[in-house]
């Protein structure tokens, strides 16, 4: 993690470190020992040693929902400090799976006690797509004390075994489950013909790739919005701009690490990429592509309308510590649910972006404001 006595760098296990120290005092208040009685509000599945992995309960009486934290008005290291005292269990598959089950099924937090072979040790980690979890230990035994409350639309899709995963996300997030629950669905072997447990973290971006390609079999059919609008908003030092422009769907981001922010240097660091109706390849992007695309199409399926968008994430040093894809889903939404700003054409919406970022180079990466101002060009000649 990034401490400003440390000078900015990262993972820092200085003992003299005030945001290590405060992060061990909370996890000492925890309770490091050997069982565990309280919630289990999810469950994370491994990727280590694929299929073969582990799979367990994460512990803790705080609040396991992105969308929580935000409305709260967290900061970075007031979830980093929830995260440092959750406790991850792990255990072979196959010795937890109903009680894992059980869990993601559930649309409350479940009482669980956990009895762990040795004290729990604390192991922060951080990444991209997933949230990082502080304290890990090894299960010796589990039970689920509650009995899980399960929606009726949740029921149904989970008990058709013969619905294949792709058709069982897109109906979840058609029927408004959240992409939060469907990937803990997909994570604990719930849906699909053939069901098996899924690591956490692919789970995550798959949800939120193939609920979107659900969305967009809609958008498709809607007709466009009537004039270029502008979108933007803020979260964690992660900003969001999305420009929608009138026409039929297609999909564009491009990625700006500001210089000195978490993975750039000196130098600013850019990623790019786009899709017209279809995409055939996982994006260089990553989790954060398909985390701003499913709230792009969100919009656009509550709106009924089609679009082009072209999104912009700028990443500045604010954001110090990787918390996971859900910042850019929830930067995107909370930038689609603001007014937007409608737009005489497609030039004053690029200014807009211009203001917004604070520099221009991004439009050298868009190549679908290039195709766009092409063939208004053209149309109009």
């Amino acid at each position: 993690m990034r401490c400003a006595e440390c000078k900015g760098r990262l993972f820092c296990g200085l003992p003299r470190c005030p945001i290590m120290s405060r992060f061990h005092a909370q996890v000492s208040t925890a309770g490091c020992g050997t069982s565990y009685m309280g919630t289990a509000p999810s469950v994370f599945v491994g990727s280590y040693g694929y299929p073969a992995v582990s799979s367990g309960p994460l512990m803790t009486v705080d609040p396991d929902a992105p969308p929580v934290w935000v409305a709260q008005g967290l900061s970075i290291e007031e979830i980093v400090g929830i995260r440092a005292r959750t406790i991850r269990g792990s255990a072979p598959t196959v010795a937890v799976t109903g009680q894992i089950q059980e869990i993601a099924l559930s649309s409350s937090p479940l009482d669980v006690e956990a009895a762990f072979e040795r004290p729990v040790r604390f192991d922060l980690n951080f990444d991209g797509t997933i949230t990082p979890v502080g304290l890990s230990g090894s299960i010796r035994h589990l039970d689920v004390i509650d009995n899980a409350r399960v929606s009726r639309v949740v029921d149904r899709i989970t008990s058709d075994d013969d619905l294949p995963a792709t058709e069982a996300c897109e109906h979840l997030g058609a029927e408004g489950v959240d992409v939060y629950q469907i990937a803990q669905l997909m994570s604990a072997g719930l849906l699909g013909k053939r069901r098996r447990v899924v690591p956490t973290k692919w789970a995550i971006t798959a949800v939120d790739d193939t609920v979107s390609k659900g969305m967009k079999k809609a958008i498709f059919r809607f007709a466009p919005v009537r004039e270029a609008e502008f979108f933007a908003a803020t979260l964690y030092g992660n900003t969001m701009a999305v420009i929608l422009i009138p026409g039929d769907w297609k999909f564009e981001m491009i990625e700006v690490w500001g210089r000195r922010s978490l993975w750039a240097g000196e130098e600013e660091t850019i990623l790019s990429d786009h899709e017209g109706r279809k995409q055939g390849r996982y994006s260089p992007i990553g989790g954060a592509y398909y985390a701003a695309r499913l709230a792009v199409a969100e919009y656009l399926v509550k709106k009924q309308r089609s679009a082009r968008a072209i999104v912009v994430r700028h990443v500045n040093s604010d954001y110090w510590a990787p918390l996971g894809s859900w910042v850019i889903r929830e930067a995107t939404r909370a930038a689609m649910q603001g007014t937007p700003v409608k737009c005489a054409s497609l030039q004053d919406a690029a200014a807009q972006m211009d203001t917004t970022l604070g520099y221009t180079h991004w439009r050298e990466r868009s190549k679908l404001l290039d195709e766009a101002l092409s063939q208004r060009t053209l149309f109009e000649f």
